[in-house]
Order: C-alpha cells, then sequence, then structure tokens
C-alpha cells in the first residue's frame, strides 16, 4: 500500500544546439535551458536557411526536467531512445540503415558548478523504421513508425543533475549517417527506481536480514546437538537459508551514500545464485522424499537434474556481464544494439522462459510421485496403536501440506522470472508493454522469505521425549524416542520411524 509503482518513466524532448564555438569556445557542454543555454534551433530548415551544417548541430538534454533533482534513491537510470523521421523523396530512408551517435554524458551537483564527463562514446543504431502510406509526393513530412533503440544504463544515481549531448556526424565519403532519412527530433524516455519503492524495498530488506539469520543460527545449533552427522535435506536447507541472507543483506544502503554503479550487476549475481539454490534445492527436496528410491542423501544422486540448473544459472551470469560488465565502462552499450546480440538475448529469454515450465512441470511431476507414494504407506496406519497412527498422521500432514506450499512457491517463482525478464526486455523490444506493481515484487520477496523461514522452522530436528506416560499407556511408542519430520536416516543406531514406514517396515 504505501509503495509507489517500481519505476517511472519520464519523456525528454531533446532541444537542437549549435555548436558554434569551433574548438575555440570556454566549454564544449551545451546546455538546453538555463543561464548558459545553447543558441537554439527550431528546426533543420532554420539550419538550411542560415547555412549551418549537420555536424554544427548538437541534440541537448537535461535531466532531470527544469526546478527537479535527482536522488540516490532512484538506484538507476536507463534511457530509450526515439527518433522523429520524415519522409522526403530525396533522402528517403535506406534499407538496414544505420545511425551513428556520438555521445556524452556529464554530470554537477550544484547548478552553478562546471559539468564533469561521465562518458563519451561513438555508437551505432541500426534504425527498423515502418512508412504506412506510399512513398509519393503527396507523403512528404509524414513521419516513419521507428521502434525505440536502447540508449544507456547506469547503475547508480549518486548526482543531482546530468546532461546528454549527442551529435550525428555526418562523412559522405566514409557514408556515416547518409540514408537515415531526415530526422527531425530526438525524443528520450528515461527511466528509474521510484524513490518511495526504494525505500519500502530497504525496510524489508533490514528487517528480514535479522530474522533468517537468527532462524539459521537456531537451526544449524538443533542439527549440532545431534549424536549423527546431518543429512544432505539438512544441510541443503542451511545452504538455502545462506543464499537468502546473502540476497537479503540490505547492502544497497550504501549506494546512497557512495557511486556504486556495480550494484545492478551485483544484485543479479546475489539473485542467479539464490535462483539456482531454490531451483536445486526443491529437486532434492523432492527426491529425498521419494519414499523408495535408493539413491538417497548423496548430493552425487542428484547430478542430472542438479548439473543444467548449474549449467543454466553459469550461461544466465555469462549474458548478464555480456550487458551490464561492460556499461560499467561504457553506459552507452547495449547487446540489443546488433543483429546478433538481439538474436542472442531474445533467444536466452525464451529458452529460459520454456527451461523453466518444463522444470516446474517435472516438479509438479515428482510431488505427484511422493503424493501417490504417502497415500499407498497410509493404507498401513488403521493397524497401528493410536499415539503411532496421530503421530504419522501429523507427520504425513505436515509433508502433503510443505509439499503444496513449495508448488506454490515454484509457479510464483517462475511467473516472477518470466515476467521480470520481459518487463526488461519490453522497452528494447518494442511496443510490448508489462505493468508490474510493487505489491508483486514485495509479495514474491517475502514469500521467498517465509518459505525459507518455514522450511527451517518445520525441518528441524526435535528433542522431544515421547514417553509411555505421554502415549496414554500405549506400548506402540518407545520411552524416548527421538521424532522428526526427515524421511532420511537420522540415527547413528538406525532410522527413524518415517523412514521405516517409508521402507515398509513400520511394525506395531
Amino acid at each position: 500500500l504505501p509503495a509507489p509503482s517500481p519505476t517511472t518513466a519520464v519523456p525528454y524532448m531533446s532541444v537542437k544546439c549549435i555548436d558554434v564555438r569551433k574548438n575555440h569556445h570556454k566549454t564544449k557542454w551545451l546546455m538546453p535551458w538555463g543561464a548558459n543555454h545553447c543558441k537554439k534551433l527550431r528546426d533543420f530548415d532554420e539550419a538550411v536557411s542560415r547555412q549551418i551544417e549537420a555536424n554544427d548541430i548538437v541534440f541537448a538534454v537535461h535531466i532531470p526536467l527544469p526546478s527537479k533533482e535527482m536522488s540516490p534513491w532512484f538506484q538507476f537510470m536507463l534511457f530509450i531512445m526515439q527518433l522523429d523521421i520524415a519522409f522526403k523523396m530525396d533522402n528517403d530512408l535506406k534499407e538496414n540503415a544505420e545511425i551513428t551517435l556520438d555521445v556524452s554524458l556529464a554530470y554537477r551537483d550544484d547548478m552553478f558548478d562546471d559539468w564533469e564527463e561521465i562518458a563519451h562514446a561513438i555508437e551505432i543504431r541500426k534504425l527498423k523504421c515502418t512508412f504506412g502510406s506510399p512513398k509519393t509526393v503527396e507523403s512528404e513530412g509524414r513521419h516513419y513508425d521507428c521502434d525505440f533503440l536502447p540508449f544507456m544504463e547506469i547503475g547508480s544515481v549518486a548526482h543531482k543533475y546530468y546532461l546528454i549531448n549527442i551529435r550525428l556526424p555526418v562523412n559522405d565519403r566514409k557514408g556515416i549517417n547518409v540514408g537515415i532519412g531526415e530526422i527531425k527530433d530526438i525524443r528520450l524516455v528515461g527511466i528509474h527506481q521510484n524513490g518511495g519503492f526504494t525505500k519500502v524495498w530497504f525496510a524489508m530488506k533490514t528487517f528480514l536480514t535479522p530474522s533468517i539469520l537468527i532462524i539459521m543460527v537456531w537451526y544449524w545449533r538443533r542439527i549440532t546437538l545431534m549424536t549423527r552427522a546431518p543429512v544432505l535435506l539438512e544441510k541443503v536447507i542451511f545452504a538455502l537459508g545462506i543464499s537468502m541472507t546473502f540476497i537479503n543483506i540490505p547492502v544497497e544502503w550504501f549506494s546512497i551514500g557512495f557511486d556504486w554503479t556495480w550494484m545492478l550487476l551485483f544484485g543479479d549475481i546475489r539473485q542467479g545464485i539464490f535462483y539456482a539454490m531454490l531451483l536445486s534445492f526443491w529437486i532434492i527436496f523432492c527426491g529425498e522424499h521419494m519414499m523408495d528410491q535408493n539413491e538417497r542423501n548423496r548430493l552425487s544422486g542428484y547430478w542430472k537434474q542438479v548439473g543444467p540448473i548449474a549449467v543454466g544459472s553459469f550461461c544466465l551470469f555469462v549474458f548478464d556481464m555480456c550487458e551490464r560488465g561492460v556499461q560499467l565502462k561504457n553506459p552507452f552499450y547495449s547487446i540489443w544494439t546488433t543483429e546478433v546480440g538481439t538474436e542472442l538475448a531474445m533467444a536466452f529469454i525464451i529458452v529460459a522462459g520454456i527451461c523453466l515450465c518444463l522444470y516446474f512441470l517435472f516438479l509438479c511431476f515428482m510431488v505427484f510421485q511422493v503424493f501417490r507414494n504417502i497415500s499407498g504407506k497410509q493404507s498401513s496406519l488403521p493397524a497401528m496403536s493410536k499415539a503411532r497412527r496421530l503421530h504419522y498422521e501429523g507427520l504425513i500432514f505436515r509433508f502433503k501440506f510443505m509439499m503444496l506450499i513449495t508448488l506454490a512457491c515454484a509457479a510464483m517463482t517462475v511467473i516472477f522470472f518470466i515476467v521480470s525478464q520481459v518487463t526488461e526486455g519490453h522497452w528494447k523490444w518494442g511496443d510490448i508493454t508489462i505493468q508490474v506493481n510493487s505489491a508483486f515484487f514485495t509479495g514474491i520477496y517475502g514469500m521467498w522469505n517465509l518459505y525459507v523461514f518455514a522450511l527451517m522452522f518445520l525441518y528441524a530436528p526435535s528433542h522431544k521425549n515421547y514417553g509411555e506416560d505421554q502415549s496414554n499407556g500405549d506400548l506402540g511408542v518407545n520411552s524416548g524416542e527421538e521424532l522428526q519430520l526427515t524421511t532420511t536416516i537420522t540415527h547413528v543406531d538406525g532410522p527413524t520411524e518415517v523412514y521405516k514406514l517409508a521402507r515398509k517396515e513400520a511394525q506395531e
């Protein structure tokens, strides 16, 4: 309720400045408005009439809009470019035309300071435009319908004011910016995280970190008190707790005071580790509850299922390094700018979505097998004594409950991954838009924490003794017997009752 939507998109219209300095002007930065604003052009017809060359025109964009300031709470800035290209018979847009941009980015923290350069690059973008009308003299002046172009991404917003200067250098001999049609305007869309959402997000992380840490310490202490070594399921739950703590630790607080542009990449790596751990855990969790499975309590028994998850996570990491890793040096770089890069990126998102859906179906199949096996064992319950029967019924209910929660959590995680990938890519693809609200992000994140918390709470070994006085004189449960929720071997001297039940060894 208190959080606004996660991101805001702000449209900016560039101002056409005349670069009159000819290498001897005091400043290299051209401001669109303010005290030291540049000499402006209304349109290119004016430039032609005043004999101003294309190389002397600079498109200037000041971020944010007048009388506003940027804030570190915005976390990141992503910019998309849209070109307004008009049709002219003598200056038509060629097939597969490429536009060359000479771009510079600067910052300052006071309206009267000098601009400091952050980055400068010469970037090439492919134009993908369509023209709805027939290309005749009557259609002159109508605009092409062009796709959005990825322009820039910065992983921190450490300064109050930013300035972008864009040049379109023309060189007929080298064929630079020739055959790109008549460019009327350059528009930018700036996307940043909302400060209100950032505060809610930080508050959640700060609150959840100690709660998961406390339950982890309690859980591991319970396991170390046992006379046996921890079993595979217990180790994997603890590893999941560690990965949850890693994603919880609110290092983002430092991004408010420091200009850490690598925070986006670091966040992706943390999330990737958690995804890999969560997906691997679900496979092992279901596998350990397969009652008649021989390969239990050994990680090597799951290499066929865990192996592809590890390979997929590594591919995700490489893909991310190709995009966000390079952007640490050059914020104008994008993997979506080349044909091969776009195809690879699209293929990756599609394949990842398909694989996750197949994974979810496989998980459903495993949970179905577990349910079928448990139901089969339930037929032996009526023959047991009351205390033992009630105890097993309680265990089986908790198994089924945990399995259903696992499926629900898995379904939401798969949906979240696919939607977040599509949301991140939709500006780069064009007109596909998906509005994801804050509740979805905070809800999924809270669900993961609750799930890990519940797992450690329910799967911590019990140290309660069920003596004869507690079983109403029923001799079915031996005095001092230690019970717990796992189905794996838990005693040095033999298996627990649940394990015996699973192995068809349960006797009155």
